[in-house]
C-alpha cells in the first residue's frame, strides 16, 4: 500500500514527520514483518513513515491533537485500517473534541470511499455519540443517488440503522419509490421498501396497498425479478391470508392473466407454479388432477426453455408433486 500517489493525498509540500520539530520527541517504531517475510511490500516511503508514527504514537498511548492529525495522514493513505479508525475514536473522546466538524470529515471521506466498511462503521459511532442523526438520510441519499451507486451495501446498510435507531421512518417510502421509477430493477430499493413496510405492521390495508404497487410495476416490466419477489413477499410474511398466494384473488387474477396474454416471464411461471402446488394441496380442491397437470406442464416448460439453467430444480418440483399425491391417495385408500 503507497506509491507516488500519496502525494495526491498528503500533498507534494508534504514534510515528513521526521524532519518535523514539533514530532523531535517521537522514535518512529518500524513495522516488524520478522526475520524472513515471505512477500514485503512495497510501501512507499512516505507510506512508511506515517505508518513508523502512528505505531509510536498509539504504543505510547498518546492522546492529542498532533496525534489525531496524524490518524488523518494515516487514513488518507489507507482508508481501511481499522486499527487507526479506533485510535481516532480513542482520541476524540479523550480530547472532548467537535464532532460536528469529525462529521464533516467523514462527510468528505465517505465522498472518496462510500464502499469502505470502516469508514461507515466510524460515522455510526460519532452519530451515537451524538445522539443525532438528521444528516444522516441526506448522507446516504448522497452517496445513493449523486454518487451514481443506488445498490450501494454500505450506505443502505447505514441509512435503514440510522431509520430504525432514530425512527425516521416517515418519508422512506416517498424516497424508494423515487428510485424505484428510476431503476425498477433496483433490488436494493425494493429491499428497503420492504423493510419500511415491515415497520409499518402488515395489516390487510396495506398488504393490498403494496399488493397494487407490486403488480402495476410488474405491468411496466414484466421480467422484473425484483418486483415478484416483492410481491410474493409481502405476502408469505403477512398473516393477513395466511402467507397462501391463494388467499390473495386478486393477484391470482392477475398472474392468470398475464400468462394467458401470452406472457412467458420465468418470475411469472415460478409464481404460478407456486400457486397451483398450493391449490393442489389443499384438502377441498375439486380439480386436483386439472391443477397438478398445471404445474407440470409449467415445470417441463421450465424446464426445456424458459429456466434451463435450473431445470434438474423444476424436475424436482414436478417429482416431489407427484409424490405427495401418490402419498396422500395410499392414506386415502387405507
Amino acid at each position: 500500500m503507497g506509491d507516488s500517489s500519496d502525494d495526491e493525498y498528503l500533498g507534494t509540500e508534504w514534510i515528513p514527520y521526521s524532519e518535523r520539530a514539533e514530532w523531535a520527541d517521537i522514535a518512529p517504531l518500524a513495522q516488524d514483518d520478522g526475520p524472513n517475510p515471505v512477500v514485503s511490500i512495497a510501501y512507499s516511503q512516505k507510506f512508511r513513515e506515517v505508518f513508523d508514527f502512528m505505531r509510536a504514537i498509539i504504543a505510547k498511548g498518546e492522546k492529542s491533537q498532533r496525534a489525531l492529525d496524524l490518524t488523518t495522514d494515516a487514513l488518507r493513505l489507507n482508508p481501511a485500517n481499522y486499527t487507526v479508525w479506533q485510535y481516532r475514536r480513542d482520541i476524540l473522546r479523550e480530547l472532548k473534541a467537535d464532532l460536528n466538524v469529525e462529521l464533516d470529515y467523514l462527510s468528505e471521506v465517505i465522498g472518496q470511499n462510500s464502499k469502505n466498511y470502516q469508514v461507515w462503521h466510524h460515522r455510526r459511532v460519532i452519530v451515537e455519540m451524538l445522539n443525532d442523526a438528521s444528516n444522516e438520510l441526506e448522507l446516504t441519499e448522497n452517496a445513493l443517488i449523486n454518487d451514481g451507486d443506488a445498490k450501494n451495501y454500505h450506505a443502505w446498510q447505514h441509512r435503514q440503522w440510522a431509520i430504525r435507531t432514530f425512527n425516521l421512518y416517515d418519508s422512506e417510502l416517498s424516497f424508494v419509490d423515487r428510485l424505484i421509477g428510476e431503476d425498477q430493477r433496483n433490488n436494493s430499493a425494493w429491499n428497503q421498501r420492504f423493510f419500511v413496510i415491515k415497520h409499518l405492521g402488515f395489516n390487510p390495508n396495506l398488504v393490498d396497498q403494496e399488493l397494487i404497487y407490486a403488480m402495476n410495476r410488474i405491468r411496466i416490466i414484466k421480467n422484473n425479478e425484483s418486483a415478484w419477489n416483492y410481491l410474493i413477499g409481502v405476502i408469505r410474511q403477512s398473516p393477513y391470508g395466511n402467507g397462501l398466494l391463494n388467499n390473495h384473488p386478486a393477484v391470482v387474477e392477475f398472474a392468470e392473466e398475464l400468462y394467458q396474454a401470452g406472457n412467458r416471464s420465468p418470475y411469472l411461471m415460478a409464481f404460478l407454479i407456486d400457486l397451483y402446488q398450493e391449490q393442489t394441496m389443499q384438502n377441498e380442491c375439486s380439480d386436483r388432477e386439472q391443477k397438478a397437470r398445471k404445474v407440470y406442464d409449467l415445470c417441463d416448460d421450465m424446464a426445456s426453455k424458459h429456466d434451463v439453467i435450473r431445470r434438474k430444480y423444476w424436475q424436482y418440483v414436478a417429482n416431489h408433486l407427484k409424490d405427495q399425491l401418490n402419498k396422500s391417495s395410499e392414506k386415502a385408500n387405507q
